[in-house]
């Protein structure tokens, strides 16, 4: 189980991945698109094309993490394609299915 602290910025790669891509493969995906960003306090999202693979890439201190789920049935929403920064609200939906129709925020944060 991924524990998300409320500080962490949660990125997702826009471009399908290859799930064959270790630790060095994601991590040079990670500096070209998102450049500096590997050792923050982020997590990073990869997904393939069918959508029913995902990985999660973050650096816990003393080294990197890969996290890995795969769908027997369905897929991963694509709600979230068009952006590359994801909250952690956001995240926990795309993990659990959730597509939501209409979303009312009661504030807005500021990025």
């Amino acid at each position: 189980m991924i524990s998300l602290s409320s500080g962490s910025r949660i990125f997702l790669y826009q471009d399908p991945m290859s799930m064959r891509k270790s630790f060095e493969g994601l991590s040079i995906a990670i500096e070209e698109t998102f450049p500096g960003k590997i050792f923050s306090n982020a997590y990073f999202i990869f997904l393939n094309r069918r959508r029913n693979h995902i990985k999660v890439l973050y650096w816990d201190g003393d080294g990197f993490v890969i996290w890995y789920k795969r769908l027997e049935k369905g897929s991963f929403s694509n709600k979230n394609k068009k952006s590359s920064f994801l909250d952690r609200k956001d995240f926990l939906m795309l993990l659990e299915g959730i597509t939501p129709k209409k979303i009312n925020l009661r504030y807005r944060k500021n990025y």
